[in-house]
């Protein structure tokens, strides 16, 4: 009689664990879902039909019109460009400058830590004109390269402290066992530390190119050439002045999910936390 009580609740208890997890899934993706449904929904039953689940019919014209007959396979590409590149120098940099701060003792290294903490505490808002200043001084404003720069100097100090906690939470025994079987450190770092800190470096490579394909603000402020746009400045040229084509902004939104999804799907097998569990015996 207990057991069978015992097991009901276990049940009821999995049975509302299932419950809660649907109910959050669902709110998830529902804005993703919302998104795919105005970019396949015809533009004259998008508000004739009112609210409804699904279009009473369907039509990949929105997708046909975005890659046709406007830019945005121009602003896609330089997206594309601007997040992976930035994504790949903040990496390397912020690599190298946390196994700094995480192996090696040097004088003015907590200066460096709190300058580097200090500019995440700066709103954007009041960085803006002088940047805006500077990069037109040195000839950066509307050109990828000077989008590059911004997003590289603004993600690299979090960057360095994500990559310090890996850093950190590698034994140094590792190191110095390959040091005493005759490793310089470089071959130690190379052969032992880097291939445990794949996962760090994923979810670095992953947070830097999620920042710098959603950013807008900087992309607004320094580029006006139509050639130089990322697709985020690019969503805005479907805002009208007196009329906004959803059909045609959610298709290319849906678009610019592919990269992103893309780029998760092949760092996942890096995103996996203790690889080092018990790799030093205590």
């Amino acid at each position: 009689m207990i057991a069978g009580r015992s097991r009901a609740k276990r049940r009821l208890a999995a049975a509302g664990l299932y419950a809660a997890v649907g109910l959050y899934v669902a709110f998830a993706l529902f804005p993703l879902f919302w998104t795919f449904k105005i970019s396949v929904t015809p533009q004259s039953l998008l508000y004739g039909e009112g609210i409804t689940v699904w279009p009473s019919a369907a039509t990949l014209d929105n997708y046909a019109r975005v890659l046709r007959a406007t830019d945005f396979p121009r602003y896609f590409l330089n997206s594309v460009v601007v997040s992976v590149t930035t994504a790949a120098i903040v990496t390397l940099v912020a690599s190298a400058a946390g196994y700094s701060l995480s192996r090696f003792r040097f004088r003015g290294k907590a200066a460096v830590a709190f300058l580097l903490l200090l500019t995440q505490t700066f709103p954007l808002v009041m960085v803006i004109p002088p940047i805006y200043r500077l990069m037109g001084e040195i000839g950066l404003t509307n050109s990828l390269t000077g989008l590059i720069v911004i997003y590289t100097a603004f993600n690299v100090a979090f960057a360095t402290f994500l990559m310090q906690s890996y850093f950190d939470g590698i034994p140094k025994d590792l190191e110095e066992a390959a040091m005493i079987d005759g490793c310089t450190r470089v071959e130690a770092l190379r052969r032992v530390i880097v291939p445990l800190t794949l996962p760090g470096m994923g979810a670095t490579l992953g947070f830097v190119f999620t920042a710098a394909w959603s950013e807008l603000l900087f992309a607004l402020m320094l580029i006006n050439s139509e050639n130089q746009k990322t697709f985020a400045v690019g969503l805005l040229t479907f805002i009208g002045k007196f009329a906004v084509d959803w059909g045609q902004m959610m298709a290319a939104s849906v678009l610019a999910l592919v990269p992103a999804c893309l780029f998760f799907a092949f760092l996942q097998r890096y995103l996996v936390t203790g690889l080092t569990a018990g790799a030093v015996k205590g």
